[in-house]
């Protein structure tokens, strides 16, 4: 067999020799023989491919432990996390790329005198549905805090209860927008540890979060599991969060459509739960005219975009929103929570 010496492989990988000495101690590619006395690698011309694979993937920025689990893989599945990675890639770039906006925005312009004070007009409802036999929902709307949570488990309703209660301080103190995002992440770790609290086998009982809070003219955002949160600017509904489950992980990599994920088995299976990943966090701009709402996932599983799309148009206030949302729900069979928190953009005063 026709062997390489680790400087002839490194020119023809391009890979430089001290970067397979690294990938021989990771186990990411071995050399075919190493010569017992010398300690001196050799390679097959056959291990080209392999390594020319490892340097494409770490100039995605792939960690090396998911490139070693890629490498295993077939190369249709190979594709399909590579597909995946870089989905999750772009969520985190406009993440960041939303909240380099803010900044910009924020040191460019810091007097605002000229622009119209906003506030929210909001309304929340929490419904057992027809079905359950308890509701482990938890909704909850202020002046500054919106939230939604949605507990799983025998310990799933004290879960979402407590998740949203450690948040509730937020909603009384003055929030200065440039630090919003890291207030609303230490929140979040507090409302992590009461869910602790309430419930000893986290495993098994945990919650989903979907939160907004409002600093006066922009909302921040924080989102772990599949509740949901749209909204409704100038006639077209978006949904400004990403279900993270098993179902959006398959559309993401494109083994399912949409259409599809509404009647898979494993359309409930949670990729994330507060405290087992970082949540997503992001910054919005509000206009006068948004309507927001978040909801647990007993609605969208319900009621489809198009309908969510109309109530919303067609409701005078956040409250008829609400109740016409939820009783959407149970007329298609109630098989869920179901809960609402809906909130309008609106220039103080008016």
């Amino acid at each position: 067999m026709r062997m390489l010496t680790i400087g002839a492989f490194a020119r023809a990988s391009r890979l430089s020799p001290k970067a397979l000495r690294l990938y021989d101690e990771l186990d990411l590619l071995r050399p075919a023989r190493v010569d017992p006395e010398t300690g001196y690698r050799y390679y097959t011309p056959a291990q080209l491919e392999r390594a020319r694979l490892v340097a494409w993937l770490r100039r995605l920025g792939m960690p090396l432990a998911r490139i070693r689990e890629v490498c295993a893989l077939e190369p249709t599945a190979a594709a399909a996390a590579i597909r995946a990675h870089w989905a999750g890639v772009e969520a985190e770039t406009a993440v960041r790329r939303d909240l380099a906006a803010f900044l910009v925005d924020h040191l460019s312009t810091p007097s605002r005198k000229d622009t119209p004070m906003l506030e929210l007009r909001y309304f929340a409802h929490s419904d057992r549905g027809l079905v359950r036999p308890a509701n482990q929902d938890t909704a909850y709307a202020g002046a500054r805090l919106l939230a939604v949570a949605d507990g799983f488990g025998p310990a799933g309703g004290p879960a979402s209860g407590a998740a949203v209660e450690a948040l509730r301080f937020l909603d009384t103190d003055e929030l200065p927008a440039g630090d919003v995002l890291n207030l609303l992440q230490e929140a979040v770790q507090g409302a992590t540890e009461a869910v602790h609290d309430v419930a000893d086998d986290t495993e098994h009982n945990g919650t989903t979060l979907t939160a907004l809070l409002w600093t006066g003219s922009r909302l921040a955002l924080v989102h772990v599991g599949d509740c949901r949160a749209y909204v409704l600017r100038d006639g077209g509904l978006f949904r400004i969060t990403h279900d993270h489950t098993v179902v959006q992980s398959m559309i993401d990599e494109g083994r399912l459509t949409p259409e599809e994920a509404t009647s898979h088995p494993q359309r409930t299976l949670l990729l994330k739960a507060l405290g087992t990943d970082a949540p997503d966090l992001a910054l919005r701009d509000a206009a006068a005219g948004d309507r927001y709402l978040l909801c647990s996932d007993g609605l969208p599983r319900a009621v489809p975009d198009a309908l969510i799309r109309t109530v919303l148009s067609d409701a005078r206030d956040p409250d008829e929103a609400a109740r016409t949302l939820i009783a959407e729900a149970n007329a298609r069979g109630g098989h869920d929570n179901v809960s609402c928190v809906v909130a309008d953009v609106v220039e103080a005063g008016v």
